[in-house]
Formats: structure tokens, sequence, C-alpha cells
């Protein structure tokens, strides 16, 4: 039986490679290719974790939440595909979608994967490594469809470059990547988007909380969580500072 880690990472990949086969036999733009794509990855996974995992508990964006998970102190908190909407547009050099897989162990992340299968990349804990900071000036992620008018705010004051994407996941693994200095989101988001992308994040060295600084904490009964700040460490009081001056 693999270990947390290795678990999330497997379901991740499995849902990855069945998402790239729908993806390629789907017509372009198929309308119904981001239902079908989301509530197969969704089954999968859910297959998966009760064979490896029947004891704990699950909440994903595409299953009707189960409110037993709340007595738990492990939860899997999945989003199945990230991004839909960049899936299935005609563009099919797109691979700004992902799937998050995390464990969340009293409320904290704990062992999270992203993968970015168009990329053919996986990005889990504890193996994350964090790449260097690009040149020139502050450059930060932002919604592709929904980019906060804070952030645009906050970019005026120090005088940074927004560049939108698409999945949550995509945006936090940039960073990771050393293609951006920082992710920004203020407007709505929910667990599932934000619980395996901090994780990596966390365990790679990055900061990551909620715009105020606070911790982001998972597996609570409203599962919003309209914020958030993955940044370089280094970086992460300029901009708390910043999105405070702005808010």
């Amino acid at each position: 039986m693999p270990d947390d880690h290795q678990l999330a990472a497997d379901l991740a990949a499995a849902a990855g490679e069945l998402l790239n086969g729908l993806r390629l036999g789907q017509a372009a733009g198929d309308k119904a290719l981001g239902a079908l794509a989301d509530a197969r990855s969704d089954a999968l996974i859910a297959d998966l974790l009760r064979a490896a995992r029947p004891d704990d508990g699950v909440l994903s964006e595409e299953s009707a939440p189960d409110p037993a998970r709340l007595d738990k102190r492990r939860v899997w908190i999945i989003d199945p595909l990230d991004g839909t909407r960049e899936y299935s547009e005609r563009d099919r050099d797109r691979s700004d979608w992902a799937v998050h897989v995390a464990l969340a162990v009293d409320g904290l992340p704990a062992a999270c994967a992203v993968a970015l299968p168009a990329r053919g990349e996986l990005f889990c804990t504890p193996s994350a490594t964090l790449a260097p900071p690009p040149p020139g000036p502050l450059k930060i992620l932002v919604s592709r469809s929904r980019p906060p008018a804070l952030a645009e705010r906050v970019a005026a004051r120090l005088g940074a470059e927004l560049i939108g994407m698409g999945s949550a996941g995509a945006k936090a693994m940039a960073v990771l990547r050393g293609e951006a200095h920082a992710y920004l989101h203020a407007g709505g988001m929910n667990e599932w988007d934000i619980c395996a992308p901090a994780g990596v994040a966390l365990a790679a060295g990055l900061y990551a909380s909620r715009i105020d600084g606070s911790p982001c904490v998972f597996n609570q009964a409203d599962v919003k969580m309209p914020d958030l700040l993955i940044c370089r460490p280094e970086l992460a009081e300029t901009l708390l500072a910043a999105i405070a001056a702005e808010a």
C-alpha cells in the first residue's frame, strides 16, 4: 500500500492520463467534453480512494458533500479537473488545466499532488523543488477569466506585470517553476481549488496564505475560500503590505 504522498501522486497521475485520453478522443470545442471529463475523473479518483483509504473522508468538487468528513482528522480534498474551461477549448495547445489531489490532516495540507497532464508534469509532496525566480520586473499570475481588481491595484503600486492563466494549480506551479514571482486571487474559490496547490507550494518552500496573511485551513463546514496568495518567501511581506494598502 503506498504512503499518502505516493497515493496522492498516483491518483493525480491516473486522472491526468484519463483526461488526456478523453481530450484526444473528443472534437475540439465540444461543450459536453468538460462535464464528461469532470465526471470520469471524479469517479476514477473516488474508486481508487475507496480501495486505498476507505476510512478517510473525501471532499470533491464533483461529488455531493458528505457531512461525515467534518468529524474526521484525515480528509482528501479533490478537484478532478481544475480549469475545465481551458481543458474544453478549441485551442488544444492550452496546458493551463490540472488535477488536484490533497490529503488534509487536522485542517492542514499534508500529502498533495498537482498534475498538469497536457505538459506531462506532476508536482507532489515532499519532492517538489523551487526554481530560481524569473528575471525582470515582478510578475503576478491572476485568473485568466476573472482577474481581481485588487490585483490590478497591487500591480500598479508595485510596478508589477499581471499575467492571466487558467487553473489555480497551473498558476501555483508556474510560480514553482520560476515563471512568475506570485499568484494572487481574490473574489471566490473553494477548498478544492486551493488545497493541493497550496500544499505543494509550501512543501517546496514557497509562501502560501490567505491575503490577510492568515493560514489556509481546510475541511471546514463552509468550503468557500475566497482568496489566496502564493509567492516567493522573500516577497511575502512586500506583497501582503501592498494588498493591505489596496484592499
